[in-house]
């Protein structure tokens, strides 16, 4: 399962506040669904977080997403470790400043063993680009003489991406009310359910999650047939 977190500035918009506490709530929704997911027995989420085009917004509100980012993962490391959850970034992660980077790289570390809900954060992720990199590898395989053509297959492909080792991906939700999957998992998406709902991001409960849910266990998948 993926979810585009969308909706944290509208939020704020509409209550009056600035935009950075728009992102602040968001962040909260997120601690508060991730422990939901655990609870459930959900087996992977991986959430949009920041994509490559994000560098593009102003510089105070960049910075301070990196910041929320770092005390964010600081502060929750030692208690998703406890519940069991293995973490993992996926993206460009070499952008982000050294004590960004470097803590990514002890969660990854200290969770790697864990066997609860496998938690994926899209961190300067772009869906493109992700693609880009899995052909550059399969390319490099060909020069050397690893590979061949003939060896460039779905499954080669799916090993050189950031979500290697995860299972398909069966739903994607998108809070915020756009229909559009804005770079994000384009892959992974082929053959995933997409549930939109108009609810904004910092309001995204657990109950309004069991219910894309069950939206969900009433579809029938046609895996494009």
């Amino acid at each position: 399962m993926a979810i585009i977190m969308d909706g944290n500035r509208r939020w704020a918009k509409q209550k009056l506040l600035p935009t950075l506490i728009g992102h602040k709530q968001g962040v909260d929704a997120l601690k508060q669904l991730v422990r939901y997911a655990g609870d459930i027995g959900l087996q992977a989420l991986t959430v949009y977080a920041f994509s490559t085009e994000n560098w593009q917004r102003s510089e105070e509100e960049v910075g301070y997403l990196m910041k929320l980012f770092l005390e964010a993962l600081a502060a929750e490391l030692d208690d998703l470790h406890e519940n069991n959850v293995r973490i993992r970034f996926i993206g460009d992660l070499t952008s982000f400043s050294p004590a960004l980077y470097n803590l990514i790289q002890s969660a990854h570390a200290k969770t790697e063993h864990n066997t609860g809900l496998q938690f994926q954060i899209a961190a300067n992720y772009g869906g493109r680009q992700e693609i880009i990199n899995a052909m550059k590898q399969l390319g490099q395989g060909i020069q050397s003489g690893e590979l061949s053509p003939e060896d460039i297959t779905e499954e080669a492909i799916q090993t050189r991406l950031y979500t290697h080792g995860l299972p398909d991906l069966d739903l994607l939700i998108r809070t915020g009310g756009e229909y559009r999957i804005s770079n994000y998992l384009l892959w992974q998406c082929a053959y995933s359910e997409i549930y939109v709902t108009e609810t904004l991001w910092p309001d995204f409960s657990p109950e309004a999650f069991n219910q894309a849910i069950q939206e969900f266990a009433h579809r029938e998948r046609r895996y494009g047939q």
